[in-house]
């Protein structure tokens, strides 16, 4: 992917900025209290929250550290983030336009990094962790969630040629593997990590990113025929009709940066 792949998120997330406030997706699920008691945020903590979406992440670790700076680099999207958190009478949030790729952000900054399920639309992912690391002082945490791929190559390939009819902005996800080795290349020490199992109701989740009837119909087709470890991994049910669904897996990891 190129820069104009930048682009097209940039234009499609302005599009459909509101409805990630709403989203179930990111504004519900334990995984927010799970990130919450992993990170053990301390009072005193200065914490940035990149392609921060709704502002989910950046609303739930508010209460617990001293400021967090919400990041985005789609205007609308921040916009709507501003609007809900400070409509929760939240007032230690400040609101930056940033390329998680080349974040606007001094070195040895903040004690927390968070990122929540937006890593898969990085045209870079490899230099995302190496920014987050930059901004962290030393001891500092990087916390990130992210869907995660099947180990099996094909069923990875096929989900993610599922996402991306989805949604074109769609880059890649990764194996459980592939994230530690990211970590780990860029220096942090892997402290965590888990998996958890979303489930979705199709039609809703596709309509999010403007599919048409057409589209949907064609992922209708995808998980009916989908191969063995894809299915497996999927576990789609009611495919064909509009109540149809299915479940994609979520990684929760965490690493340190190394003390000075």
């Amino acid at each position: 992917m190129t820069r104009s792949s930048k682009a097209q998120s940039q234009e499609r997330f302005n599009q459909y900025a509101q409805g990630y406030v709403t989203s179930k997706t990111h504004a519900k699920g334990g995984e927010l209290e799970r990130l919450l008691t992993i990170a053990d945020p301390q009072p005193e903590w200065v914490a940035l929250d990149i392609a921060t979406g709704g502002g989910h992440t950046a609303l739930k670790f508010a209460p617990h550290v001293a400021h967090v700076t919400a990041s985005d680099i789609t205007p609308n999207m921040l916009d709507a983030a501003r609007n809900f958190i400070t409509g929760q009478g939240i007032t230690n949030v400040d609101f930056q336009l940033a390329d998680a790729e080349n974040l606007p952000f001094e070195d040895d900054h903040f004690d927390l990094v968070t990122c929540r399920i937006a890593p898969h639309h990085f045209p870079n992912a490899a230099q995302f962790v190496r920014e987050a690391v930059r901004v962290l002082r030393p001891g500092g945490l990087l916390l990130v969630q992210d869907q995660v791929a099947p180990e099996d190559y094909v069923a990875k390939c096929y989900t993610n040629t599922f996402e991306q009819l989805r949604d074109p902005s769609h880059n890649q996800v990764f194996t459980e593997g592939e994230w530690v080795a990211l970590f780990e290349a860029a220096g942090l020490t892997v402290e965590h990590t888990e998996q958890l199992v979303k489930r979705h109701e199709m039609v809703h989740w596709a309509e999010m990113q403007g599919c048409t009837p057409f589209d949907i119909e064609q992922l209708q087709v995808l998980l009916q025929v989908a191969p063995p470890l894809a299915a497996a991994w999927m576990q789609a049910e009611r495919v064909g009709t509009p109540e149809a669904s299915f479940a994609n897996h979520h990684i929760l990891i965490a690493g340190h940066k190394p003390e000075a």
